[in-house]
């Protein structure tokens, strides 16, 4: 059985789209790995199954108000709560292939639903929960230590604002971090500030590595600054490596607002398919 696929990417943050309305793929951990992989599969830093609603087996799709959930897997294969610029990919697939009514839908993801609108030229809003401080810790880069504000954006993180150009900063090899603090892991953004309502951010995603941009990063990045100034509302750009995004943060909401491309799409042979399982 032939095994469709889409190659898309939100600044630069790439992944493999997986139609799946039912539910029938036997999408293991292993298959999303080799597809991740940038030498024996397609490459990407994650995973998109688009999938019904009432065809997943987890919490959060058998209370979404959305018709379609993101079944979001990292690139080693682990799942995922939720990825910002995967969700705009996600939603310009939707709206392309008629799969939704309209440019303002619900999409489900294991963080929650998420509500997006997908504008004329196809940048994408996302309102993206709540942004709630749960903390400090600290990232240690290469024997430095990095204070960091910890964030909950449906998935964690630990943002540190540094005074360092964060170009300079070896992220080849995974940062520690106090696993205590983050049982599950974390993700852990490097930012500078460039000026009024102006950040730059690298950061290095749980599961992945380095990738270029994450959603949900940019988002924690703008509500750890916002906290270190004394305040809780306010927006930002976020400059990435891979492009830059808008976000908006305000007392138990957040949005994140930029641009979802495709590059490619065709067919995975069903014997590679096998042979990854």
């Amino acid at each position: 059985m032939a095994i469709e696929f889409l190659k898309g990417h939100g600044t630069q943050n790439d992944f493999v789209v997986l139609p799946d309305p039912d539910g029938r793929l036997d999408l293991t951990a292993g298959r999303v790995a080799a597809l991740c992989d940038r030498q024996r599969g397609l490459g990407a830093d994650g995973v998109l199954r688009v999938v019904r609603r009432d065809a997943v087996d987890a919490p959060a799709a058998a209370g979404s108000a959305g018709e379609w959930f993101m079944d979001y897997r990292n690139a080693d294969g682990s799942i995922a709560e939720m990825c910002g610029n995967g969700t705009r990919v996600f939603a310009r697939y939707l709206v392309e292939t008629g799969l939704v009514s309209g440019r303002e839908f619900v999409i489900g993801t294991r963080a929650g639903d998420r509500p997006v609108v997908v504008h004329p030229d196809l940048s994408v809003t996302v309102q993206m929960g709540p942004a709630s401080i749960t903390g400090a810790s600290v990232a240690i880069v290469d024997g430095h230590d990095f204070s960091g504000v910890a964030v909950d954006v449906g998935n964690p993180h630990l943002v540190s604002i540094v005074d360092d150009d964060i170009d300079e900063l070896d992220l080849t090899r995974a940062p520690r971090y106090d696993s205590d603090f983050f049982p599950d892991g974390v993700n852990l953004e490097f930012v500078n500030p460039l000026g009024e309502q102006r950040l730059k951010m690298r950061v290095y995603e749980r599961g992945v590595g380095e990738t270029r941009a994450c959603g949900t990063g940019t988002v924690a990045a703008v509500a750890a600054a916002l906290h270190l100034a004394g305040t809780d509302t306010g927006k930002s750009t976020v400059d990435v490596p891979g492009g830059r995004v808008e976000v908006t943060v305000e007392r138990g909401a957040s949005t994140l607002t930029g641009p979802a491309e495709f590059v490619a799409r065709g067919e995975l042979d069903p014997a590679w398919w096998e042979q990854a399982g």
